[in-house]
């Protein structure tokens, strides 16, 4: 397990550090804000050049149009090359790029002095001094944007590797509350059942196998269910009639993406702190719905009153469901999480998180 897990570790950094540092910068979002950077590029290389007195618009739109064709034709050729480059060492692909950006901007540079003047009568030595300050501008600035977008790459990486390891910290912490769990009841069953410990065996073994083979940080919504129902099973076999469990799980479309092993441990939780110390038993309901992007899952359990008490058994229920919390949080943001309250009687564990799903 521990050897599957360091390999997928290991792939998914390779995966990360095949990632071009250069953006995507073939969406409209990208486009919008380098026409506002070169306007602004625009702005500054105007007031340097003549200064706020002697500004002149015609001056100013002349060269608007030459930083803006600049900007935009190596941000199309970037777009057009970037999936390449990332697959080619960093130092010779970052190097191709910033040639071909000063290659763009001699080419630029001598169309405009070109058709400025009237075709070759203009004054040669002029316009070489003017594209060669273009050059050395741009190479400047090139060096400097080239430079900021690979240390924002480096500072997402490590953001994000960061969070890998958060989560798998805490994903770590709740299997083997699930574990120690399964095994206690198998080991009940033994004595009393031994053909139904061999079925809880075998289902216990089909779950770990879906479980322990699923090392990403989502599954579909179809996979966590089915880890639930073999759980339920294994403890329908200990509790017998005094477990019953309602699904109300048909509006959520069973391809959409939800944590491994989120939901399990909240079942878990209302078996074991809810239902278990209950005399007559009861039963537990788990709810689904997906509206507005937005995926909101809970699980409803009866309690007795003394659970209201702090114990150490709610100390470990605590930890367990403020680990769901956090594994939420980390996956989509502030705006997800587990609410938990205690109303008439029945314990309500509630998590929600905004996730895109799109029909096939």
């Amino acid at each position: 397990m521990n050897t599957n897990v360091n390999q997928h570790q290991r792939d998914s950094e390779q995966e990360i550090a095949r990632e071009f540092f250069i953006p995507d910068l073939c969406n409209v979002q990208a486009l919008l804000f380098l026409v506002l950077v070169a306007e602004l590029l625009a702005i500054v290389l105007e007031l340097a050049s003549n200064g706020l007195a002697a500004f002149s618009w015609q001056s100013f739109s002349l060269t608007s149009l030459f930083v803006q064709w600049v900007f935009l034709l190596c941000a199309a050729l970037l777009c057009q090359i970037r999936q390449r480059f990332s697959e080619w060492p960093l130092p010779l692909a970052a190097s191709i790029c910033y040639f071909l950006i000063l290659v763009v901007v001699a080419l630029t540079s001598a169309t405009g002095q070109w058709l400025i003047n009237g075709g070759l009568n203009g004054s040669g030595v002029s316009d070489i001094e003017r594209i060669l300050t273009h050059i050395l501008i741009c190479a400047v600035l090139a060096g400097i944007v080239l430079r900021y977008f690979y240390l924002t790459q480096q500072l997402q990486l490590r953001q994000r590797t960061e969070l890998q390891a958060r989560i798998q910290a805490l994903q770590s912490r709740i299997r083997p509350h699930f574990l120690f769990n399964s095994m206690n009841i198998i080991a009940s069953l033994i004595a009393v059942d031994q053909q139904a410990a061999e079925t809880a065996v075998e289902d216990l073994a089909g779950l770990f196998r879906a479980s322990l083979a699923e090392v990403e940080t989502e599954v579909t919504f179809a996979e966590e269910l089915e880890l639930c129902r073999r759980y339920v099973r294994i403890e329908q076999l200990r509790l017998a009639e005094r477990l019953r469990v309602d699904w109300r799980v048909d509006d959520v479309p069973q391809a959409i993406k939800i944590p491994s092993l989120s939901l399990q441990p909240l079942l878990e939780n209302a078996i074991y702190h809810g239902i278990q110390p209950l005399p007559q038993g009861g039963a537990v309901t788990i709810s689904a719905g997906y509206q507005q992007g937005i995926l909101t899952i809970s699980v409803t359990n009866p309690v007795l009153d003394q659970l209201e008490k702090p114990n150490a058994s709610h100390e470990g229920n605590r930890l367990a469901l403020d680990n769901i919390h956090r594994r939420l949080q980390a996956l989509y943001g502030s705006k997800a999480g587990l609410v938990t309250k205690l109303e008439g009687g029945l314990f309500y564990a509630t998590m929600q998180y905004p996730i895109s799903y799109e029909k096939i």
